[in-house]
């Protein structure tokens, strides 16, 4: 098997391959992916259903509520791979996830309460309107504010561009490194010379960090997902099948389908969220190939739609069988076989196995996953330190499939000897 230094040509191929897809395939419909989850969040899909628990790479469509309670905190990541961050004890809904007759991504988020980081990229033609305490700043090019939202009144610090804000009292200009600040009790907003730092600014430049250095080589037009896969794995030139990228820790008995969920959503039916860190971008394009001496790797290729994107080659040499949607209308269906196989040791190391395929690692705290790859290969397990550059992530590791069900779910027996609850995003 070659060891190449496949990225470039592979984001070459990804990026003709992808940029030939039509802006929503066939749904017509835009959805972004909860890219992170720490601590309490919940998500209510407009469904019917209310609120349940949320977990990483859950899609998120027009209507939905997302909501952190007080140990949590989210992160939203955009087709173009912008983000919008929530702090504690925040609600944002979206209220339009919508493409213009140009084909140009609108999107109108509305932040309830708490607080809130965008960091947009400012692709061309793309526009975002952020409402809150009854003002609006609608975003045309790249920027990155923070907006904190309360019964008395709201903040907007802006790190970036200049920005408009509009409300009752007209049209206020932010520049680059200066704040405004809105008073139910005061007509005028005042506005400052400076930003006063925030205990959650590290979270979002540090996170911000993680995403520029493992998506950088991205060009795709469907960047959500890039980084993650820079980070989890690597590109492999496998004879007889091409470019395949894999996950660092797969171990023979591994399957990309093994931990996951199939989630409800009103007219859409399930869709599956893998509970992998990296699972976002290989379940909606390309297929999931066994090659025979190699474990499965992922193939880029067409567009596989949102319900699922349960695409896959060789799987009868594997014994493989896909996980099936259920029926009714739970919450969501549990898929889980992986098992314990990180562990925690300290605050500052952790034990890694064979089979983990990046299940519970938390994104960016190690410096060199490959490193630890080769090493678990050879010797079936491998001691990872935390490196704490893109501390995006708690220190607190836990074990993912081992916490309790989803509010108001179901388990799918997938023929093991017990289902296990896909967790909160592989850490609390």
């Amino acid at each position: 098997m070659y060891q190449l230094n496949l990225r470039p040509i592979f984001i070459a191929a990804l990026t003709c391959a992808l940029s030939a897809l039509p802006a929503l395939a066939d749904s017509q419909v835009r959805i972004v992916r909860l890219s992170d989850v720490q601590g309490s969040v919940e998500i209510n899909k407009n469904s019917g259903l209310g609120f349940e628990r949320a977990f990483l790479n859950l899609p998120i469509t027009q209507g939905t509520q997302l909501r952190t309670l007080d140990t949590g905190r989210a992160e939203v990541e955009f087709e173009d791979g912008s983000m919008l961050r929530i702090a504690a004890d925040t609600t944002v809904v979206f209220s339009r996830l919508a493409l213009s007759d140009a084909s140009n991504r609108l999107t109108t988020v509305n932040l309830v309460e708490g607080k809130a980081y965008l960091n947009w990229l400012g692709k061309s033609g793309d526009e975002l309107a952020l409402n809150f305490f009854g003002q609006t700043v609608e975003v045309k090019q790249s920027a990155h504010f923070r907006v904190e939202e309360s019964a008395g009144g709201a903040e907007l610090a802006n790190f970036k561009n200049p920005l408009e804000v509009s409300g009752p009292s007209g049209v206020i200009k932010v520049d680059k490194n200066r704040s405004v600040s809105f008073n139910a009790d005061e007509d005028k907003p005042a506005i400052a010379k400076d930003i006063k730092p925030d205990p959650y600014d590290q979270w979002d430049s540090q996170s911000n960090d993680y995403h520029e250095q493992y998506s950088k080589n991205n060009s795709t037009f469907y960047g959500y997902g890039a980084s993650d896969l820079g980070y989890y794995g690597d590109y492999t030139n496998v004879p007889g099948y091409g470019t395949l990228w894999q996950p660092y820790f797969v171990g023979a008995a591994w399957n990309p389908f093994m931990d996951g969920a199939w989630s409800w959503y009103p007219g859409m039916g399930f869709m599956w969220a893998s509970a992998y860190p990296w699972g976002w971008m290989p379940y909606y394009y390309g297929n999931w190939l066994y090659a025979p001496g190699y474990g499965w790797g992922w193939q880029p290729g067409s567009w596989n739609g949102w319900h699922g994107g349960i695409h896959y080659v060789g799987a009868m040499a594997a014994g493989f069988h896909a996980p099936a949607p259920p029926t009714g209308t739970v919450n969501s269906a549990i898929v889980g076989r992986g098992g314990n196989v990180v562990t925690k040791a300290t605050d500052t190391k952790m034990l890694v196995t064979a089979g983990s395929a990046g299940l519970g690692i938390p994104r960016g705290s190690y410096d060199n996953l490959s490193r630890a790859n080769k090493q678990v290969a050879r010797n079936g397990s491998a001691e990872l330190r935390a490196a704490p550059a893109f501390a995006a992530t708690s220190a607190r590791w836990g074990s993912f499939g081992s916490g309790g069900a989803v509010a108001g779910s179901a388990h799918v027996n997938t023929g093991s000897s017990a289902a296990h609850s896909v967790g909160g995003g592989g850490h609390r």
